[in-house]
């Protein structure tokens, strides 16, 4: 019965007070990890210039940063069980916050690569270990709408981002000797190093550990997951998440997805820029209304999900129609009245196809896998976070057209949705 209760929406004040006490200060962490990451694409609109980079040295070291984050996940994810969330949580959001406000030094294409690797590097491990931390808390049911609330830190920190990046390079130009995009990188980084101090007070890694859980709360929760305060390090689970063929094609389907999100996320300022907008305040607004459109997206598709037990097409439709929007904005990108709507839709359905997509590894994976294989399944996506700006940016320089980039895209995104489509999963919700 309290499994029942704790599974439904409408009957779940366990399942509110766990979100209110979770979900808002994680979500404002990945939302600044995501802004951290992209908002290399509004310092590249003075950033470039001014230290003599390439479209393709840009690329490289905006995709530079997924090697740093490729190196280090899975170790960091392993580890994760073994010394807990909180731990785990403020070393990374404090040498991340510290690293990209360390971004002001750069000084020329080599300072930029380290520091971006470096920022992959610190970061490792935050993504997959939120998700991994929630499977503790939140019943497999109602991971779909889970996600959609987390992971529209991402979309959100494209919104905030757009107009914030560009407010304190225009606002702050020359302030202190600083240059406006040096004083960006400080705006965003800093507060990071503070959501990981206090992310030491907040968090709990059990359940069990958590004082604001009464003990019938915590007994309806054991209920709800069983197993799931269990995880346990274990090199056989990371070989057994290898050796799964599902894991791996839900691992390439992310990739996919990923390298669609990134060649917007790194490159929406310049694809902007390229469609007759010169004013840098001009592009920060209108860089947001392919975040608005991915929210209401992503919580649209993801409650779908739920409501239908299923996640394999839901996923493959989005991908599909990120595919489409691509290919228009890749074929109209001179024409702003077209090319930010198809930009919008293509960024719109690939946050929710992502979204749904991380729903299943919660439902599938076993306590003794979740570790390896959730880390499994982000390290693929990541390697799609270096090849996408780095593809992006050799094609840019080769072509001179920023909007080149964006077909290999398109093959992907259809890639993706095909494999998804193969890959059955056994038990609710996947089939």
């Amino acid at each position: 019965m309290t499994a029942t209760l704790i599974g439904e929406p409408k009957q779940d004040p366990l399942h509110r007070k766990i979100s209110l006490r979770l979900l808002p200060f994680l979500t404002l962490c990945y939302m600044f990890a995501f802004l951290d990451r992209i908002n290399v694409g509004f310092a590249k609109l003075e950033m470039q210039s001014s230290l003599g980079l390439s479209d393709a040295a840009y690329g490289l070291g905006a995709g530079i940063f997924f090697l740093g984050y490729v190196l280090f996940e899975i170790p960091s994810n392993l580890r994760l069980p073994k010394i807990g969330a909180r731990r785990t949580m403020v070393r990374i959001m404090v040498l991340w916050g510290l690293t990209s406000a360390a971004m002001i030094f750069v000084q020329g294409p080599i300072s930029f690569y380290v520091l971006r690797f470096l920022l992959g590097v610190f970061e490792a491990g935050f993504a997959p270990g939120m998700v991994l931390y929630l499977t503790y808390w939140i019943p497999g049911a109602r991971l779909g709408k889970t996600m959609a609330i987390v992971m529209a830190a991402g979309p959100l920190g494209g919104l905030l981002g757009g107009p914030v990046s560009t407010i304190a390079m225009t606002s702050l130009e020359g302030a202190y000797g600083l240059a406006g995009w040096q004083w960006m990188f400080i705006v965003e980084g800093l507060p990071c190093v503070l959501f990981g101090l206090f992310a030491w007070f907040w968090l709990t890694d059990r359940p069990e550990q958590a004082n604001w859980l009464t003990g019938e709360e915590k007994a309806m929760l054991r209920a709800a997951i069983p197993g799931d305060s269990g995880h346990v390090e274990t090199l056989r689970g990371l070989l057994n998440a290898l050796a799964d063929r599902r894991i791996l094609g839900l691992g390439l389907s992310n990739l996919c997805v990923i390298c669609g999100i990134y060649a917007v996320s790194f490159w929406l300022p310049s694809i902007l820029k390229a469609a007759g907008l010169n004013d840098t305040r001009a592009i920060g607004w209108w860089s947001a209304l392919p975040y608005i459109a991915s929210l209401a997206a992503m919580y649209g598709l993801s409650v779908s999900s739920d409501r239908m037990g299923e996640r394999r097409r839901h996923f493959a439709l989005a991908s599909l129609m990120g595919a489409v929007g691509l290919l228009v904005a890749s074929r109209y990108a001179s024409l702003f009245e077209i090319a930010l709507p198809a930009v919008t839709i293509a960024t719109a359905a690939m946050w929710a196809a992502y979204t749904v997509l991380w729903a299943i590894p919660g439902e599938y994976m076993g306590t003794e896998v979740a570790p390896g294989g959730i880390a499994v399944v982000n390290v693929l996506g990541v390697v799609g976070g270096f090849l996408s700006p780095v593809l992006m940016g050799l094609i840019t320089s080769a072509t001179g057209r920023v909007e080149s980039g964006l077909l290999p895209m398109v093959g992907l995104m259809l890639l993706g949705a095909g494999v998804m489509l193969l890959n059955r999963f056994p038990g609710r919700g996947k089939q």
